[in-house]
Protein backbone atom coordinates (compact mmCIF):
# COMPACT_ATOMS: atom_id res chain seq x y z
CA UNK A 1 0.00 0.00 0.00
CA UNK A 2 1.35 3.39 -0.93
CA UNK A 3 1.09 6.34 1.46
CA UNK A 4 -1.69 8.79 0.71
CA UNK A 5 -0.71 11.22 3.48
CA UNK A 6 2.88 12.08 4.33
CA UNK A 7 3.76 14.40 7.22
CA UNK A 8 6.99 16.38 7.02
CA UNK A 9 8.18 17.37 10.48
CA UNK A 10 10.84 19.91 9.68
CA UNK A 11 11.57 23.59 9.32
CA UNK A 12 9.19 25.15 6.78
CA UNK A 13 12.04 27.20 5.33
CA UNK A 14 15.05 25.94 3.49
CA UNK A 15 16.04 23.76 0.61
CA UNK A 16 15.36 20.46 2.41
CA UNK A 17 11.60 20.93 2.66
CA UNK A 18 11.35 22.33 -0.87
CA UNK A 19 13.33 19.37 -2.25
CA UNK A 20 11.14 16.86 -0.41
CA UNK A 21 7.93 18.48 -1.68
CA UNK A 22 9.29 18.60 -5.24
CA UNK A 23 10.40 14.95 -5.19
CA UNK A 24 7.17 13.71 -3.58
CA UNK A 25 5.12 15.65 -6.14
CA UNK A 26 7.08 14.23 -9.05
CA UNK A 27 7.13 10.64 -7.78
CA UNK A 28 3.65 10.27 -6.28
CA UNK A 29 1.41 13.32 -6.82
CA UNK A 30 -1.54 11.44 -5.30
CA UNK A 31 -0.03 11.84 -1.83
CA UNK A 32 -1.20 14.67 0.36
CA UNK A 33 1.82 16.34 1.97
CA UNK A 34 1.29 17.90 5.39
CA UNK A 35 4.01 20.15 6.75
CA UNK A 36 4.22 20.25 10.53
CA UNK A 37 6.57 23.19 11.04
CA UNK A 38 9.07 22.91 13.89
CA UNK A 39 12.40 24.36 14.83
CA UNK A 40 15.13 21.89 13.97
CA UNK A 41 17.90 23.44 16.05
CA UNK A 42 18.15 25.32 19.29
CA UNK A 43 16.85 24.71 22.79
CA UNK A 44 13.15 24.56 21.79
CA UNK A 45 13.67 22.20 18.85
CA UNK A 46 13.47 18.86 20.69
CA UNK A 47 10.20 19.77 22.39
CA UNK A 48 8.63 20.98 19.15
CA UNK A 49 9.69 17.84 17.27
CA UNK A 50 8.24 15.62 20.02
CA UNK A 51 5.00 17.61 20.07
CA UNK A 52 4.62 17.34 16.29
CA UNK A 53 5.18 13.58 16.33
CA UNK A 54 2.69 13.23 19.17
CA UNK A 55 0.11 15.40 17.38
CA UNK A 56 0.46 13.42 14.14
CA UNK A 57 -0.10 10.16 16.04
CA UNK A 58 -3.03 11.42 18.13
CA UNK A 59 -4.85 12.72 15.06
CA UNK A 60 -3.70 9.94 12.70
CA UNK A 61 -2.68 12.80 10.42
CA UNK A 62 -0.48 10.73 8.12
CA UNK A 63 0.42 7.27 6.89
CA UNK A 64 4.11 8.13 7.12
CA UNK A 65 6.26 10.74 8.88
CA UNK A 66 9.52 12.16 7.60
CA UNK A 67 11.39 14.09 10.24
CA UNK A 68 14.69 15.83 9.87
CA UNK A 69 16.56 18.69 8.32
CA UNK A 70 19.35 19.44 5.88
CA UNK A 71 22.98 19.30 6.90
CA UNK A 72 24.81 21.35 9.46
CA UNK A 73 27.29 21.09 12.26
CA UNK A 74 26.81 18.47 14.97
CA UNK A 75 25.54 21.26 17.23
CA UNK A 76 22.94 22.20 14.58
CA UNK A 77 21.76 18.59 14.40
CA UNK A 78 21.81 18.03 18.17
CA UNK A 79 18.02 18.13 18.67
CA UNK A 80 17.89 14.76 16.89
CA UNK A 81 20.25 13.33 19.52
CA UNK A 82 17.98 14.32 22.40
CA UNK A 83 16.42 11.44 24.37
CA UNK A 84 12.83 12.80 24.19
CA UNK A 85 13.04 12.94 20.38
CA UNK A 86 14.39 9.40 20.21
CA UNK A 87 11.60 8.18 22.51
CA UNK A 88 8.91 10.01 20.49
CA UNK A 89 10.15 8.52 17.22
CA UNK A 90 10.42 5.05 18.74
CA UNK A 91 6.92 5.27 20.23
CA UNK A 92 5.30 6.55 17.04
CA UNK A 93 2.57 4.28 15.70
CA UNK A 94 3.03 5.96 12.34
CA UNK A 95 6.23 4.79 10.59
CA UNK A 96 9.02 7.37 10.72
CA UNK A 97 11.81 8.04 8.25
CA UNK A 98 14.70 9.90 9.83
CA UNK A 99 16.24 12.36 7.37
CA UNK A 100 18.79 14.27 9.39
CA UNK A 101 21.66 15.97 7.63
CA UNK A 102 23.64 14.45 4.82
CA UNK A 103 25.26 11.04 4.26
CA UNK A 104 28.02 11.16 6.92
CA UNK A 105 25.74 12.72 9.57
CA UNK A 106 24.31 10.19 12.03
CA UNK A 107 22.08 10.95 15.00
CA UNK A 108 20.28 8.87 17.61
CA UNK A 109 17.04 9.53 15.72
CA UNK A 110 18.46 7.48 12.84
CA UNK A 111 18.78 4.42 15.09
CA UNK A 112 15.23 4.47 16.44
CA UNK A 113 13.38 5.41 13.25
CA UNK A 114 11.82 2.77 11.04
CA UNK A 115 14.10 3.86 8.18
CA UNK A 116 17.18 6.06 8.04
CA UNK A 117 17.56 8.14 4.90
CA UNK A 118 20.91 9.64 3.99
CA UNK A 119 19.36 13.02 3.12
CA UNK A 120 15.91 14.64 3.16
CA UNK A 121 15.72 14.13 -0.62
CA UNK A 122 16.54 10.46 -0.17
CA UNK A 123 13.75 10.23 2.43
CA UNK A 124 11.26 11.55 -0.12
CA UNK A 125 12.45 8.90 -2.58
CA UNK A 126 11.98 6.17 0.06
CA UNK A 127 8.56 7.51 1.04
CA UNK A 128 6.84 7.47 -2.31
CA UNK A 129 6.86 5.11 -5.26
CA UNK A 130 7.78 6.41 -8.70
CA UNK A 131 4.53 6.79 -10.60
CA UNK A 132 6.34 6.30 -13.92
CA UNK A 133 7.66 2.90 -12.82
CA UNK A 134 4.20 1.86 -11.66
CA UNK A 135 2.62 2.99 -14.94
CA UNK A 136 5.25 1.07 -16.92
CA UNK A 137 4.62 -2.04 -14.81
CA UNK A 138 0.85 -1.72 -15.31
CA UNK A 139 1.33 -1.30 -19.05
CA UNK A 140 3.49 -4.43 -19.15
CA UNK A 141 0.90 -6.37 -17.15
CA UNK A 142 -1.88 -5.15 -19.47
CA UNK A 143 0.09 -6.36 -22.48
CA UNK A 144 0.69 -9.78 -20.91
CA UNK A 145 -3.00 -10.06 -20.00
CA UNK A 146 -4.05 -9.21 -23.56
CA UNK A 147 -1.65 -11.83 -24.96
CA UNK A 148 -2.90 -14.47 -22.51
CA UNK A 149 -6.54 -13.73 -23.37
CA UNK A 150 -5.79 -13.89 -27.11
CA UNK A 151 -4.14 -17.29 -26.70
CA UNK A 152 -7.05 -18.53 -24.60
CA UNK A 153 -9.61 -17.33 -27.18
CA UNK A 154 -7.60 -18.90 -30.00
CA UNK A 155 -7.51 -22.26 -28.16
CA UNK A 156 -11.23 -22.05 -27.41
CA UNK A 157 -11.95 -21.27 -31.07
CA UNK A 158 -9.93 -24.30 -32.19
CA UNK A 159 -11.74 -26.51 -29.67
CA UNK A 160 -15.11 -25.23 -30.87
CA UNK A 161 -14.15 -25.87 -34.49
CA UNK A 162 -12.96 -29.38 -33.61
CA UNK A 163 -16.15 -30.17 -31.67
CA UNK A 164 -18.34 -28.83 -34.47
CA UNK A 165 -16.78 -31.40 -36.85
CA UNK A 166 -17.69 -34.26 -34.54
CA UNK A 167 -20.14 -36.64 -36.32
CA UNK A 168 -22.33 -37.00 -33.29
CA UNK A 169 -23.02 -33.26 -33.22
CA UNK A 170 -23.67 -33.07 -36.95
CA UNK A 171 -26.67 -35.42 -36.77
Amino acid sequence: RYPSRIALITSPEGDAVRDMIRILGARWPLAEVLILPVRVQGTEAAGEICAAIGWANRHQAADLIITGRGGGSMEDLWAFNEEPVARAIYASEIPVISAVGHEPDVTIADFVADVRASTPSNAAEWAAPDQNEILARLSHMESRLEQAMSRKLERAGKQLEQVSRCRMLQD
